[in-house]
């Protein structure tokens, strides 16, 4: 098992192929082994990879809390398809002064010095200082779905559980309910607020049916600006 050499064009392909239908190394959460894979990485991946971009700005989100992520950090052979071989080599050091305007928010602190550490601390605070200066105006939309199980036979109870548990910055959960489709089905119709440059339909539906021993399908039944 491995990504090949994550650091190169042709692993980061690898890594953006796995997760296609993944929202997460392992797993329905984010957990140490996402936290081993990011670690890995030299940068964020091209636009042109899409699956590993959006799974790369998600895991970001948890910079402050990776050390509490679930699960325990293995070897990089553990993770991805299998057949590939892990050839990532190890964690490059510190930057070169040159790139001392590159503030990496999720980097290892092990090695870092304190003299690092304050120039990273004072550039974070003018940036947030900065930031605090702008208007807050936060472009939000209502977003009704609803969500498909497989039969009649689905636990519908786990299945809001299960969508219920996708946790991202910028969605709220609303009520919900089940609505009778024919057949004894029924499917949950559940309301959410997202914040839009932070959260998308498309983002949701990949999330959702990702939990595929419970969900069919996943359709948007009404979008609204806030």
């Amino acid at each position: 098992m491995g990504f090949g050499d994550l650091k190169t064009p042709a692993g980061l392909k690898v890594l953006n192929e796995f997760l296609a239908d993944k929202s997460y190394i392992e797993g329905y959460v984010p957990s140490q082994a996402d936290v081993a894979v990011f670690d890995a990485l030299s940068g964020v991946p091209s636009a042109d990879l899409c699956h590993a971009l959006r799974w790369y700005n998600h895991i970001k989100s948890y910079h402050k809390e990776k050390g509490s992520l679930p699960g325990v950090k293995k070897p990089l052979s553990q993770y991805g398809p299998a057949g590939v071989e892990d050839t990532t080599g190890a964690a490059p050091a510190a930057a070169d002064e040159d790139d001392d305007d590159d503030i990496d928010l999720f980097g290892s602190d092990e090695e870092e010095d304190e003299e690092t550490k304050k120039i990273k601390e004072e550039r974070l605070a003018a940036y947030n200082a900065k930031k605090a200066k702008k208007p807050a105006l936060i472009a939000k939309s209502s977003i009704l779905l609803d969500v498909k199980p497989w039969d009649d036979e689905t636990d519908m109870a786990k299945l809001e559980e299960c969508v219920r548990s996708i946790q991202l910055d910028g969605l709220v959960w609303g009520q919900s309910k089940l609505l009778p489709v024919g057949y004894g089905i029924k499917k949950l119709q559940i309301a959410c607020v997202v914040e839009d440059d932070k959260v998308g339909t498309d983002q949701l539906e990949e999330l959702i049916t990702a939990f595929e021993d419970y969900v069919q399908s996943m359709d948007v039944a009404a979008f609204n600006k806030i």
